[in-house]
């Protein structure tokens, strides 16, 4: 048997090992949470760092989620140094939380858009299943001189009005009453913008593609998301919807000036949109905006082998500015 000496000196040194292990555990949390502070921040910050950012943003608010389920077991003091970060990730977040559409009418606009993938082959599979879905206008982007012409034979009998330049195309069952290719500061065009007859009303539907982003190069892509932003700005119609890859998130800097014209489109199937990649969607970099317009409902779905899945979006004129 031990002295009363060892024994007292074994009841005090346990306590002190648990106190140090909880200081331990409280200094690292406390460190994640102010790493993943600085994450949320970034995604306000703009270039590359804004991009790869925002694209980060929604999985940031997953690892904050575990590290206050971490704190709330281990460490229970940190969870108020926690509050901070989460409070800066949902005021980043809120504007991209999935909403809810607006009541369904007799003359609502479903418009489907997908990156069909050049040289995949499956722009054709691609287009039947975006048809199958019933939409009034299709919009396809990322489109080489193959997929754009099995495009145009599978969608010609249902949608005999198209228009396409550059790597995108615009089928529609509805008359299309003007057509302009858009190039967005780039020497080529990757955009386009017509004019959809919806009843006695038309409606202004842009499609981009938006130059690719990569590390140290997105000048491109941020040159096009401006010139579409300028373009609408000086838009006359009432009613606008602009679809596309825009190869940014929702929540991207690059995206701002856009958002100052038109409502970004949340979705109403209670998730967050994601499109790509299409095997296990990780970001929402196909893009829907409105204006003008109340949005019934936006979803996604698979069509063809393409990496992106597609954006689906019924939109209706406003109540407001519906006639009587």
């Amino acid at each position: 048997m031990g002295t009363r000496e060892e024994e007292s000196t074994i009841d005090t040194a346990t306590p002190r090992r648990r106190r140090g292990t909880k200081t331990r555990h409280a200094r690292w949390i406390a460190v994640a949470g102010m790493v993943l502070l600085v994450a949320v921040v970034c995604a306000w910050m703009p270039g590359t760092v804004g991009t790869a950012g925002a694209a980060a943003l929604p999985w940031t608010g997953l690892l904050l989620l575990v590290l206050t389920v971490i704190a709330a077991v281990l460490a229970r003091r940190v969870i108020l140094l926690l509050l901070a970060p989460v409070l800066v990730w949902t005021l980043a977040m809120a504007p991209f939380f999935p909403g809810a559409g607006a009541s369904a009418a007799t003359d609502s606009l479903t418009v489907v858009s997908q990156n069909v993938r050049a040289h995949s082959g499956g722009a054709a599979a691609s287009a039947e299943a975006l048809a199958a879905s019933g939409a009034d206008v299709v919009a396809l982007t990322e489109l080489d001189a193959a997929s754009l012409a099995v495009a145009r034979e599978t969608l010609a009998v249902e949608y005999p009005n198209s228009y396409a330049i550059g790597t995108v195309g615009i089928w529609s069952r509805l008359p299309i009453e003007s057509t302009e290719p858009l190039s967005l500061g780039l020497g080529w065009n990757r955009a386009l913008r017509i004019d959809v007859q919806t009843g006695d009303t038309s409606t202004a539907v842009y499609v981009i593609h938006a130059a690719s982003v990569r590390p140290g190069q997105q000048s491109d892509r941020d040159a096009m998301l401006s010139g579409l932003a300028a373009q609408i700005a000086a838009d006359p119609a009432e009613s606008i919807v602009a679809v596309g890859d825009f190869n940014a998130a929702p929540a991207d800097p690059g995206l701002a000036a856009l958002r100052a014209e038109l409502s970004w489109v949340r979705p109403t199937d209670g998730t967050l949109g994601f499109t790509w990649p299409a095997a296990f969607p990780l970001a929402r970099i196909d893009q829907v905006f409105v204006r003008g317009l109340d949005v019934v409902s936006a979803t996604t779905m698979r069509a063809g082998n393409s990496d992106h899945l597609a954006t689906v979006t019924t939109v209706t004129a406003r109540a407001s500015d519906a006639s009587p």
